[in-house]
């Protein structure tokens, strides 16, 4: 297992979360409590941030999704997404896991955030759609999606709306966590992305995101960090799990399918 073994750039002192780490208190029955990402990031003391854009890619269920929405909720965020300014809930499906773990924060706040949630995306649109209608109901006349790029994320594909929000939404001076983007993303909308998170990175952005897009992962200056089953271990992207099955099936599908219907 390798943690934190790269000493934090320059950029390190910009940084709006610095580390986190998870008390060893969790209830036993707790099922994140068993997993041994968890366990690891206890034993060592945490984890620490130490560039601008940090990418958790990792396998089903080995606890990325769990780590990045208590790393949300402990920021401020909507549990199920938004701006720092979003309050909804249509039902809770995040884990208590926010209730153990620990931030610790730069010496600059963030003046602007996202949330993005793919799973609830959708809810969090809705919740946009809403509140410009009560702007209008009570005619205070403020166009609530002018940062969103101008009119309702549900009245664009989802993919769209996706990149809708990262090229109007996105700037150089929030935090922004994003659990899974790829998800409504074709490969070019996952290029795009690539450009929109480096821009805003340079001009003072911190991401931290959870992926599983090989793609992604290659973004410039990114810290790719694995989660697997002996903790975590930074990694160039080129030696992450996830890029060599992508590299090596895209290379000769015929003999991967063949192996794998076999």
């Amino acid at each position: 297992m390798t943690i934190n073994k790269e000493k934090p750039d320059g950029a390190f002192s910009t940084l709006y979360i610095r580390s986190f780490k998870i008390d060893e208190d969790i209830p036993p029955e707790e099922y994140y409590a068993k997993l041994p990402v968890i366990q690891h990031i206890q034993k060592s003391g945490g984890f620490t941030f130490t560039k601008p854009i940090t990418i958790f890619v990792g396998e089903n269920g080995i606890g990325k999704s769990s780590v990045i929405e208590a790393l949300a909720i402990n920021a401020g965020f909507n549990p199920e997404g938004g701006t720092l300014n979003f309050s909804f809930s249509t039902k809770d499906s995040h884990s208590s896991l926010y209730e153990y773990l620990r931030i610790s924060r730069g010496i600059r706040k963030n003046t602007d955030g996202f949330f993005l949630r793919a799973e609830s995306f959708y809810n969090a649109a809705t919740f946009l759609d809403e509140t410009q209608e009560i702007e209008k109901r009570y005619g205070r006349g403020r166009n609530v999606y002018l940062s969103f790029g101008g009119k309702s994320l549900h009245n664009q594909s989802h993919g769209e709306s996706f990149l809708a929000l990262a090229v109007h939404r996105f700037s150089g001076k929030g935090l922004f966590i994003l659990d899974e983007p790829e998800a409504a993303l074709s490969p070019m909308g996952q290029l795009k992305l690539i450009r929109v998170l480096h821009e805003n990175a340079k001009a003072g952005a911190q991401f931290i995101i959870s992926t599983h897009s090989p793609i992604l992962i290659t973004t410039p200056g990114a810290d790719v960090v694995q989660f697997d089953e002996d903790g975590l271990q930074h990694l160039p992207y080129k030696e992450t799990e996830h890029f060599k099955i992508a590299t090596e099936f895209l290379s000769n599908p015929e003999r991967m399918l063949k192996i794998l219907l076999e």
